[in-house]
């Protein structure tokens, strides 16, 4: 393995997001051949489904963990460290965030003497600290610590919680830095955009149509009864019951981007039309997609 590689953490529900995220980050470096691209898939970590069904600590409160969940592959951003025996420089993103511009620039970026790097989650000044952990980069040396194995299993003892965990709130601050918002653009796509992040599950352009498959983020905390009708819902009709369909992305550029860089990858074999009519089957993928691929204007020229 190179000394630095992007690894995409990813589960069956977003592999196909994976395969054209894979594809983007070749595709527009300008230095391809100096770094890997990896994944790492929820199906090759049993410890995770060895979990189903079970209680964890979320946001201070109690949730059940599903592996069919849209974001089961989260509790695995934290291995690349390990995967690359503790050395070099690494990427990780999730499933839904693709290049738009040379991912090599990021991994040779200078750290600043951060260990870890990631995008401010929020502008809001309580939560300014917490980091966006969907996009970060790694000095894998000095990230010994990280153990996503142990932590995982901490959630379920109620000694960690997943939301504290995921804005890397149990990090020491001084080994923390942060990444231009470009990096991890969320929705967001101008000429500034580096790493493009579809993150609003619910306009995820390939899934448009498609009933909900994502437990959504619990907003009812302080709200007793709203939270009590909630919890009757998931139980009474499941834990997406009720949640309705995606939605159209807002932004036509991106629904543009995803769908070029997928119509690239159909082309050039990256992906074949069965994978994608399978993933249409198992509703993982707009049963619309080929209609979408036809009306979809190609991508300017990759980079040089």
């Amino acid at each position: 393995m190179s000394d630095n590689c992007v690894f995409i953490h990813t589960n069956e529900r977003q592999w196909l997001g994976a395969l054209v995220a894979e594809y983007s980050f070749r595709r527009n470096s300008a230095n391809a051949d100096k770094f890997d691209v990896q994944f790492i898939h929820t199906r090759d970590y049993p410890y995770l489904r060895a979990r189903e069904g079970q209680a964890f600590l979320r946001g201070g409160t109690s949730r059940v963990w599903h592996m069919d969940d849209l974001q089961s592959f989260t509790p695995l951003r934290f291995l690349p460290p390990k995967l690359m025996n503790w050395q070099g420089r690494a990427v990780v993103t999730d499933p839904d965030v693709f290049a738009v511009g040379d991912v090599y620039e990021l991994l040779t970026m200078d750290m600043q003497g951060a260990a870890v790097m990631g995008r401010h989650r929020s502008a809001k000044e309580d939560k300014r600290a917490q980091v966006a952990t969907s996009v970060m980069l790694l000095d894998c040396a000095r990230l010994r610590h990280w153990d996503a194995e142990k932590e995982f299993e901490q959630l379920f003892r109620n000694e960690k919680d997943y939301k504290e965990w995921m804005v890397l709130g149990y990090e020491d601050p001084a080994n923390i830095g942060y990444l231009p918002d470009c990096w991890n653009d969320f929705d967001h796509l101008d000429g500034n955009t580096r790493l493009l992040h579809n993150t609003k599950r619910k306009t995820q352009p390939w899934k448009t149509g498609l009933p909900v498959d994502y437990t959504p983020a619990d907003k009812f905390k302080d709200k007793p009864l709203l939270a009590s009708a909630n919890r009757v819902r998931a139980k009474v009709f499941g834990e997406y019951g009720l949640l309705g369909r995606y939605r159209e992305h807002p932004d036509p550029a991106q629904q543009d981007f995803f769908f070029g860089l997928l119509k690239e990858c159909l082309k050039l074999g990256h992906v074949n039309e069965a994978l994608v009519r399978e993933e249409i089957r198992k509703n993982h993928v707009r049963h619309d997609a080929f209609e979408v691929l036809d009306r979809t204007p190609d991508l300017q020229a990759r980079a040089a």
